[in-house]
């Protein structure tokens, strides 16, 4: 047990599990629960293909996975749109929390119609995929993925009917915000450490309903049903699959905004 400074602001309890037991996991840890109190569990690698049907998942109202910690994220990525339950939640998604937030900062600043997006980060990077899947889910529009060398998401750039919106970080903690008629601004979108995303996603504990449905619009793409994006040839709209690669230079990471980036009216 840890008290104390070593345990933070509460007590700590490091259970290592051995033989056995390893299989009987919630027999072990449901005794050390209070009653009513809120359970969050957090699978740092190799969590449950359905983390809500795992016994220990089936203890908690929050069950907090990582895909990018998995040796083939993005096939993760699909198995957890499979599975998913309300209380999933996934820290590729937290990630790209201050992302959302900008975007949707800068649409607010506009009067324009999108009519494209595209999103540049690693490759087989499941908050890229994440990012470009919610964009197309919320914004109807086509989505394109490309390719650069990181670190992490690098560039998303709209299209829209008054010039393009770009958001650029080449170096995973400064971005460059341009938006046509006005000065260029830097914005502070630095890494964050897996700390930070757990505290945020602590932060919240009902369903994250913009996650499912940005989850759920991949999986249709991906399986041929309905799709809202009108994507045209060329302009894939984004899937939880391999990316389209494009040839991109060593480019200039990787989160939720409670409110949606909406579509701004047309003039």
């Amino acid at each position: 047990m840890r008290l104390g400074a070593d345990a933070s602001t509460g007590e700590t309890v490091v259970l290592r599990l051995h033989g056995e037991v390893v299989n009987h996991a919630q027999s072990v840890v449901l005794p050390l629960l209070l009653p009513d109190a809120p359970v969050v569990v957090w699978w740092p690698v190799n969590a449950p293909l359905d983390p809500a049907s795992d016994p220990l998942g089936s203890l908690a109202q929050r069950r907090v996975t990582d895909t990018y910690a998995c040796e083939n994220p993005v096939e993760e990525l699909i198995a957890r749109a499979g599975s998913y339950t309300p209380g999933d939640t996934d820290l590729s998604w937290t990630r790209i929390t201050p992302w959302r937030s900008m975007l949707a900062a800068a649409l607010d600043q506009v009067a324009c119609e999108v009519q494209g997006v595209e999103v540049e980060g690693e490759e087989f990077n499941p908050s890229c995929e994440l990012l470009a899947m919610w964009l197309a889910d919320r914004l109807d529009v086509p989505v394109k993925r490309t390719v650069s060398a990181g670190p992490g998401l690098t560039a998303v750039r709209m299209d829209t009917d008054c010039g393009p919106i770009v958001l650029d970080r080449g170096d995973g903690t400064l971005a460059n915000l341009s938006i046509e008629g006005q000065p260029n601004r830097a914005v502070a979108l630095k890494r964050r450490d897996t700390a930070e995303l757990i505290a945020e996603e602590l932060r919240r504990l009902d369903p994250d309903d913009t996650y499912a449905s940005a989850l759920r619009y991949g999986v249709d793409r991906l399986n041929g049903g309905p799709a809202k994006g009108r994507a045209g040839a060329g302009e894939p709209v984004a899937v939880p699959a391999p990316v389209e690669t494009a040839a991109k230079a060593p480019a200039k990471d990787a989160a939720q905004e409670k409110a949606p980036v909406r579509k701004a009216a047309a003039k």
